[in-house]
């Protein structure tokens, strides 16, 4: 029977270990179930400042952890997710949204990753026209240059095949 159970057990410590890792702190969370559902689906909206990657829920930042605060204390007030949200938004600007909307002030976010992919396609091209060009390149030889070749070259065959 114990022979089972390792097995079981290593597999439970495996999901344990995938699951997402959550920075709320045990003093962080609300006493009602429900709003505490509410501002972890809005943590899970808003963008950390200080890691950029990662929600405020996931992210161990001070910055994240008052973000956190923020949220909950907007909640026990009565605001509805949408005015929790407006008002981070208010105070932080849209990039604090994981998917800020799309209008004329996050034009660049959006655009950021193509405008990169297109640069870089730019670069690769502009380096490769540019080693076809290289001025660096040797020079075709003249004939009389090649003549000469030919004879070290032919004298060189000659020293190797007489050692």
């Amino acid at each position: 029977m114990m022979h089972l159970l390792r097995p079981l057990a290593l597999a439970l410590l495996a999901a344990w270990l995938a699951l997402p890792a959550m920075a709320t702190q045990p003093d962080e969370i609300l006493a009602d179930p429900a709003l505490e559902a509410r501002a972890r689906t809005i943590g899970a909206e808003l963008r950390c400042l200080v890691c950029q990657n990662q929600s405020i829920d996931d992210s161990n930042a001070p910055l994240a952890r008052d973000l956190r605060l923020i949220v909950r204390e907007r909640l026990v007030a009565g605001d509805s997710d949408a005015q929790v949200i407006d008002f981070v938004v208010e105070r932080y600007g849209d990039y604090v949204l994981l998917k800020p909307p799309f209008k004329a002030g996050t034009l660049l976010l959006w655009a950021a990753p193509v405008l990169a992919l297109v640069g870089g396609v730019l670069i690769v091209v502009f380096v490769l026209r540019r080693r076809g060009d290289d001025p660096d390149a040797a020079p075709e030889l003249t004939p009389a240059e090649r003549r000469r070749l030919q004879a070290l070259l032919h004298s060189a065959d000659g020293k190797d095949s007489g050692a």
